[in-house]
């Protein structure tokens, strides 16, 4: 099973979150907050799809890059989780330069915020980052699902009512 971004975002979000999406159970259909992000990033740049590529790299899908200016653009409702957006396109870069495209770099954009947040591939994230998919391999991999990390994101993840189908409160 190759790693994807999807994987890695959610590495630095929430192990168990990971685990489930990896093993085959997804809830990201079910939730108004996923629906909501993706139409943010389907209507935000409308000339997105005109300007530049989708391009696939070792299963790993990149929506919008700007191949003449080598950058990688990802689109986000909110910046709730910004390490994760963060690590997510870094990866990107990472699989980009493995097959020969040096100097890209990246842009996490939260239309909504009106913010943007430069991303670079430096040489202590390219071994961070081989750390992170030894990691993601074990989690996914695991025949034990992660334990839920009662953090304040919580309320909003797809996931919710999964994790806390047993809970009186929260």
């Amino acid at each position: 099973m190759n790693i994807i971004a999807t994987y890695v975002n959610y590495y630095h979000v929430c192990h168990r979150k990971l685990w489930l999406f990896a093993n085959g159970i997804r809830m990201e259909h079910t939730s108004d907050v996923v629906a909501e992000g993706k139409l943010i990033g389907d209507t935000s740049y409308p000339e997105r799809a005109e300007r530049y590529t989708e391009i696939e790299v070792d299963g790993v899908k990149i929506d919008f890059y700007d191949a003449r200016n080598r950058v990688v653009h990802e689109v986000k409702k909110s910046d709730s989780v910004e390490n994760a957006h963060i690590a997510q396109v870094k990866y990107y870069l990472y699989k980009l330069r493995q097959h020969g495209v040096d100097g890209a770099t990246g842009i996490v954009e939260y239309p909504k915020l009106r913010q943007r947040e430069l991303v670079e591939l430096r040489e202590e994230d390219v071994e961070a980052i081989k750390d992170w998919e030894t990691d993601i391999s074990g989690i996914i991999y695991g025949d034990i699902c992660p334990p839920v990390i009662h953090s304040k994101i919580c309320r909003r993840c797809s996931y919710y009512d999964f994790c806390y189908v047993d809970e009186d409160t929260y």
